[in-house]
C-alpha cells in the first residue's frame, strides 16, 4: 500500500465516481480503477459497491474513509508545519546577548521585529558575557549571540557588525564632585580614588585592552572591588564604594545614584556584532540574520 492509494480512494469516495476522480487527479480512469482494485485486494474487503447508478461506500469502506481522511489531514498538517520550519517562521532559536546591549538600539529593535514577523519561532535568550557566548556557539548550545568582539574569530564563525560603543566614567552621586556634565572628564582628577572593576577571567581581551589604554594615558586605577558584571559594578557605584569605567551602553539605563561622563583621555572602542556558525543549518537563524540586516538598513536610512 502506498500513499497514492489512500489519496485515490478518498477522491473516488468524495465524487462517488471513478471518472470524476480521474478528472480531478488528472489520471486516466483505468489507472484509478486499477489502483482501487489493488487497494481492495490488499485490504481483503470491498470498499465500494458498484451499480448502474454509480459507486457507494460499503460499511467497511465508510469506516476506512474516516481514518483515511484523518491520515491525509495529518500528513498535510505535517508538511505545512515542516515547510514553516524550512522557511524560518517556526522552530527554535537560541540566542545569547550581553545584558547592556539589549537596552536600546539595534538589538531590542531586531528582537522585536523578528518576534512580530515569526511569532511561531520559540526564542530562548541567555544573558552571557562574550567569551561564554562564543564557547556556547562552538559547542552548538547557542545558534548565535550578540558579543563585543576584540579578538579575531575562528574561521567557522561569521560576524555581522552592528555598532560601536565606547567606555564612560560612572561616578557616585554621593561623591558630589563638581563637573559640567556636558564636558568630558579627565581621569587624572580621580587619582587615588577607589574604583570598581571586573576580574580579568571574565573577559581577558577586554580587561587587557582597558588596562593598556589606562597605562598609555598614564592612569593608575585604585581597584578596591571586582565584580563579574557591570550591573554589579554599578550597584557598588550607587553605594559610593567607588567609581567605575563601564560600557557607554549603560547610558540607556542610568542608575539613580550614578552620574555618567564621557572621558577626555581614555577610549576603548567596544565593537558589538552578531556571531553565528557559517555552516549552521537552522532556517530560523538565517531568517533572524536577515531581520538584523534589515533593522540596520532602517536605522542607517
Amino acid at each position: 500500500m502506498e500513499l497514492r492509494h489512500l489519496r485515490y480512494f478518498a477522491a473516488v469516495a468524495e465524487h462517488a465516481s471513478m471518472r470524476a476522480a480521474s478528472e480531478r487527479l488528472h489520471i486516466t480512469q483505468p489507472a484509478i480503477t486499477r489502483q482501487i482494485q489493488d487497494l481492495e485486494a490488499e485490504l481483503g474487503f470491498a470498499l465500494f459497491t458498484r451499480s448502474p447508478r454509480g459507486l457507494r461506500l460499503t460499511p467497511a469502506g465508510d469506516c476506512y474513509l474516516r481514518d483515511t481522511r484523518r491520515i491525509l489531514a495529518a500528513l498535510d498538517a505535517a508538511a505545512t508545519a515542516a515547510r514553516r520550519v524550512a522557511d524560518g517562521v517556526a522552530g527554535q532559536l537560541r540566542l545569547g546577548y550581553v545584558e547592556n546591549a539589549g537596552w536600546d538600539g539595534v538589538v531590542p529593535q531586531a528582537l522585536h521585529r523578528f518576534q512580530a514577523e515569526a511569532p511561531d519561532v520559540a526564542m530562548a535568550l541567555s544573558t552571557l558575557n562574550s567569551p561564554k557566548q562564543l564557547a556556547a556557539i562552538a559547542q552548538d548550545a547557542l545558534d548565535g549571540g550578540f558579543i563585543y568582539r576584540f579578538d579575531p574569530l575562528p574561521d567557522e564563525l561569521a560576524a555581522l557588525p552592528l555598532l560601536r560603543h565606547d567606555v564612560v566614567l560612572a561616578l557616585p552621586r554621593a561623591w558630589q564632585i563638581a563637573h559640567d556634565e556636558t564636558q568630558p572628564f579627565n581621569l587624572h582628577a580621580l587619582a587615588g580614588r577607589p574604583f570598581i572593576s571586573f576580574p580579568r577571567a571574565v573577559y581577558p581581551a577586554y580587561h587587557d585592552r582597558l588596562s593598556s589604554a589606562c597605562q598609555q594615558a598614564g592612569i593608575r586605577l585604585n581597584i578596591v572591588q571586582e565584580q563579574p558584571t557591570e550591573a554589579a559594578m554599578l550597584s557598588l557605584v550607587c553605594s559610593g564604594i567607588g567609581a567605575a569605567i563601564v560600557n557607554a551602553a549603560n547610558l540607556a539605563r542610568p542608575p539613580a545614584q550614578v552620574r555618567f561622563y564621557r572621558l577626555q583621555n581614555l577610549s576603548v572602542p567596544l565593537p558589538l556584532c552578531f556571531v553565528w556558525k557559517r555552516e549552521a543549518g537552522n532556517p530560523a537563524l538565517a531568517r533572524f540574520v536577515e531581520t538584523l540586516r534589515e533593522t540596520i538598513r532602517i536605522a542607517e536610512a
